[in-house]
């Protein structure tokens, strides 16, 4: 007995004649499983997130008071198609892409910080 003999295991052959272990079915199986998996614990919580952002933004109007995904905090002054404009402090206005705005916060929450 070797040393090596506990470390890599010794080849056997094979009996003429006998099936391989595991059939088609098997191996097509295991694919199936890993995707499946995938998609439950990856891409349908995202695509769930993404849903409720959109909803969001839909729902954003004037005198919200937003955090922006960069962390600017201010209150909505103006909305178009893809630009919000937050005004951050008196008289200073900032234009973001909508889908930057990450939160829309309880009114009075600028106020009282």
């Amino acid at each position: 007995m070797n040393l090596l003999d506990f470390l890599i295991p010794t080849a056997h052959a094979q009996a003429a004649g006998a099936a391989p272990a595991g059939g088609g079915f098997g191996m097509l199986l295991f694919p199936i499983i890993l995707i499946a998996v995938m998609y439950f614990l990856m891409i349908r919580p995202q695509m769930k997130r993404a849903k409720e952002h959109r909803g969001m933004l839909d729902k954003l109007s004037k005198g919200d008071e937003v955090i922006t995904s960069g962390g600017i905090a201010g209150t909505v002054t103006d909305i178009g198609d893809n630009f919000v404009t937050v005004e951050v402090a008196d008289n200073v206005r900032v234009r973001v892409q909508k889908a930057a705005v990450g939160n829309v916060l309880p009114k009075g929450t600028l106020k009282s910080a």
